[in-house]
């Protein structure tokens, strides 16, 4: 019998995984030995289980937990392929939902290392007059007030970034999920860059003050940020946290662009086929899902049920109809990468306005 199986010895060295890791596998019912000597308790794997230990140690590698490689190599040994897929799938998902958190974690943490190496670069206490069109101003907030946060767990998250450098005033908003981005012309403000988190309540407040053509003014001061409009004004403390760096966050790896009539569109997603999420994303328990796909034409269309095909993205189908409705055009561009990468809607006629949905895994 020993001539025809391996010994622990030779599995350990073809197979890449450890004598020690072997033996703690076969405790955990994972990898067990066909036979194991009753007297020496020497343990030997039959020639096919090779194939299997490879497995093992490439599942452990991508940080498949032991219980679903136990139901992986179950799945292998008797060639249930569909149970294989659909466990890789998941676990894959959970990476890619992982990774993104992480990235924005780690935004914040380069922020903070960014303020530390460059104290003098956000100064607090530094004063900040600078004037701004009402028109331009108020497109910008309504473009990206939909994706601020309401989460309290994550207080930097709820309100709307004001990011002033030289003539440009970007606007962010972003609760995770999803992120818009808008900008405004500015003069008066010759100074280093300064960013500031306006309570979501306050950028409310000045966006009702934007009401004619004029020229407004917005001044942060230390931690007090206003806007003036003519003899209005609206005035509030800034947040004190660290915003993520967006600038990061939206450097998407080139997709596929195309160009989508926005009532037809809009139409086509309140009416078509919606799928339901059965994990907890997004805050909420469930989420209707609206699943997209470009077509060889190069047009986006909702996908049908049962429409699985490589290449199609989930996205909050709530979301959707915000961007949607934020983009305030009657044409949009909707950017596809891969099916794990943020949605990006962009507008027609610039690119400093636009916003990204974080995708939805579909888990059936």
């Amino acid at each position: 019998m020993e001539s025809e199986m391996r010994s622990i010895g030779e599995m350990a060295r073809d197979s890449g995984l450890s004598v020690s890791a072997l033996r703690f596998y076969d405790g955990a019912g994972v990898l067990v030995p066909a036979w194991v000597d009753p007297v020496s308790g020497y343990r030997w794997y039959r020639p096919e289980q090779l194939e299997e230990a490879r497995l093992l140690a490439r599942l452990r590698r991508a940080g498949m937990a032991l219980a679903d490689i136990r139901l992986v190599l179950a799945g292998w040994s008797s060639e249930n392929t569909d149970l294989v897929r659909k466990l890789l799938q998941a676990h894959l998902c959970r990476l890619e939902l992982g990774l993104s958190d992480a990235r924005i974690e780690f935004s914040t943490v380069r922020a903070l290392l960014e303020r530390r190496e460059n104290p003098m670069a956000l100064l607090r206490t530094a004063t900040v007059r600078l004037a701004v069109s009402a028109p331009e101003l108020a497109a910008a907030l309504d473009a990206v007030r939909f994706a601020a946060s309401t989460d309290p767990e994550l207080p930097m998250l709820g309100g709307v970034l004001f990011d002033i450098e030289g003539e440009t005033l970007h606007v962010v908003a972003t609760d995770r999920y999803r992120m818009a981005v808008a900008q405004a012309g500015t003069t008066g403000h010759g100074g280093p860059r300064v960013q500031v988190i306006v309570p979501s309540p306050l950028a409310d407040a000045m966006r009702a003050l934007l009401s004619d053509d004029a020229s407004v003014q917005l001044t942060v001061d230390g931690d007090r940020v206003a806007l003036e409009a003519g003899d209005r004004q609206a005035a509030g403390q800034r947040l004190h946290h660290d915003f993520p760096d967006y600038r990061r966050l939206v450097r998407l790896p080139a997709g596929h662009r195309a160009l989508v009539d926005v009532p037809a569109f809009r139409a086509a997603v309140e009416t078509g086929s919606v799928r339901v999420s059965e994990v907890r994303e997004q805050d909420s328990a469930s989420c209707d899902l609206s699943v997209l796909k470009v077509t060889g034409d190069g047009t986006v269309c909702v996908c049908e049920d049962g429409d699985d095909s490589q290449g199609n993205i989930a996205v909050n189908r709530e979301f959707l109809l915000h961007a949607l409705a934020a983009g305030a055009r009657d044409q949009l561009i909707l950017e596809f990468g891969a099916p794990t990468a943020p949605l990006a809607i962009r507008r027609t006629d610039g690119e400093g306005t636009f916003s990204m949905l974080m995708p939805v895994r579909l888990e059936n």
